[in-house]
């Protein structure tokens, strides 16, 4: 795959509910097949439209994937931030704060259904490592998990406005955060050998814990 940043933001005319089901399955075929592996013949197929309505939503399909992938990312990383808002977002007693937590962490690493396919695209992104466009690679980070850490960030810093934690690097503690908790991810996002509840709640809750023990503020 070239560099994909070729007309990103010029996308073609068309109506809007072809371009959503284009998108969408976009998304399936390039999460089962990766983008080599896809074509532009199986994704109209998959989305039950001619390839020429293709064409009329987008130049190609390099630019297709760069558009499927920074939609997909920007949709997981509104999902992660009404999380992060519904744990902690009312969140104001030092009684309170580790039972929050735990919830956020047990809902961000619960199985999405709705987002395996977007998941599947990260992990060849993942294993094509230096392969993968580096301009592509910073949109997508950009747009989601860049985005989802300031998000925590933000709030943890908040709290800790509050005193209800100690943190030097709100960032930081947001990367702290999400790999303490990580142990759950890679199996839940996957949908493969999904943890138990219990299991869930107990790893979530070490996560937290030793969270915690690093960001609680002393004396």
């Amino acid at each position: 795959m070239t560099r994909a940043d070729s007309g990103r933001n010029r996308p073609r005319k068309g109506f809007p509910e072809k371009r959503r089901a284009i998108l969408e399955a976009s998304r399936k075929v390039f999460g089962r097949v990766g983008y080599q592996g896809a074509s532009i013949d199986v994704i109209a197929t998959e989305a039950c439209v001619s390839t020429r309505t293709i064409y009329n939503h987008f130049e190609n399909k390099e630019q297709l994937f760069s558009i499927v992938l920074i939609d997909s990312s920007e949709q997981v990383a509104a999902a992660h931030e009404a999380m992060i808002e519904r744990h902690l977002g009312s969140t104001s007693s030092a009684a309170g704060l580790e039972a929050d937590l735990v919830g956020l962490a047990k809902d961000w690493v619960r199985p999405r259904p709705e987002f395996t396919d977007h998941f599947a695209i990260v992990a060849r992104i993942n294993a094509e490592g230096e392969n993968f466009p580096a301009d592509l690679h910073d949109a997508w980070q950009k747009a989601g998990p860049l985005r989802v850490q300031r998000t925590l960030a933000a709030r943890l810093a908040r709290l800790a406005e509050h005193g209800l934690l100690h943190i030097q690097d709100s960032e930081l503690a947001a990367q702290h955060f999400a790999m303490l908790i990580s142990n759950t991810w890679g199996r839940g996002q996957a949908g493969v050998d999904a943890l138990s509840d219990d299991e869930t709640h107990e790893i979530a809750a070490a996560g937290v814990h030793a969270f915690l023990y690093g960001y609680l503020p002393r004396g």
